[in-house]
């Protein structure tokens, strides 16, 4: 891969990243190839949960808007080598339930034409920061 295309897709995680910050589902998806692949940092499966195809990725994305709905992906910072790529962040979000998140993460992304097909999630395991009162 050329220099130049590193930076081209660098510039891609820029703007996916904000608008996982603006919480744009339709932007969001306008990155991701056609049979698309997320796997989240939680769930049931050695792999967290997987999203397999466009709608069930579109779902697990706003899944994530549900669960946490000020979700906030902070101090960005993305490489890119070959057709595989990764983005370190911040993540900042509240529960329902009042539990406030702050843990650093990361995403290893696999491209295909210039688009992501795998976005795999990883984050810290961290107890949360404070929640309701009982």
């Amino acid at each position: 891969m050329s220099n130049a295309t590193a930076e081209v897709i660098t510039a891609i995680l820029d703007a996916f990243a904000d608008a996982w910050n603006r919480h744009d589902i339709d932007a969001l998806m306008s990155f991701m190839a056609e049979d698309c692949v997320f796997e989240a940092s939680a769930g049931p499966d050695v792999c967290g949960t997987r999203y397999a195809g466009r709608e069930a990725v579109r779902a697990g994305f706003a899944e994530v808007w549900a669960t946490f709905p000020d979700a906030h992906w902070g101090n960005a910072r993305h490489f890119v080598q070959g057709d595989r790529g990764v983005s370190e962040w911040t993540f900042t979000g509240t529960r329902a339930d009042g539990t406030r998140v702050e843990v650093n993460g990361c995403d290893l992304f696999t491209f295909e034409d210039g688009r992501i097909a795998l976005k795999n999630s990883y984050r810290k395991n961290r107890p949360p920061l404070g929640g309701a009162k009982r």
